[in-house]
């Protein structure tokens, strides 16, 4: 009976052990994967060049990010105000990693069009085309602050 309870001990340790490894080598988006390219309409579609690092953009794209700006839209609800996501699934945009594989033009699309397949919706009837930028050049801050994309380089490259 003794050795009985000591096994059961064993055994439950064993899985709490499994479980947390488990759990652990789990949690987040895996390894970055480039996205699939920006289709025509917005493969030409850029970020306006004095908009990457504006103090006054990136104000405007955090009002409507957090949603002071517009009550239907708040970006913040899944990505956190801060870029740290705070639903499962939402992008984590403080990961340089992921997000020096968007270009502008994918990030562009990816605002205005969803992504199928998670939650992300379409946000080109809530905003317009510039508010869509200012938002981006707010994200861009979490991961990316002090650089720009350079469509001609296709990279990110310092602002300077």
């Amino acid at each position: 009976m003794r050795e009985q309870y000591w096994l059961n001990r064993i055994m439950v340790l064993a899985l709490l052990i499994v479980g947390l490894t488990l759990a652990s080598c789990g949690g987040g988006e895996g390894p970055p994967q480039p996205p699939p390219p920006a289709p025509p309409e917005y493969a030409d579609k850029h970020m306006p060049p004095d908009y990457w690092n504006n103090p006054d953009i990136i104000a405007e794209g955090k009002a409507i990010f957090i949603g002071a700006q517009n009550i239907d839209v708040n970006c913040a609800s899944c990505h956190g105000k801060d870029g740290k996501p705070v639903k499962a699934g939402a992008r984590d945009f403080r990961r340089a990693d992921w997000m020096e594989l968007y270009s502008d033009s994918v990030w562009f699309w990816r605002i205005s069009e969803g992504v199928k397949g998670t939650k992300m919706k379409p946000w080109k009837s809530k905003l317009s085309e510039d508010e869509r930028w200012k938002v981006m050049a707010f994200e861009a801050t979490f991961a990316l602050k002090g650089k720009k994309y350079d469509p001609e380089k296709k990279a990110w490259v310092p602002a300077n």
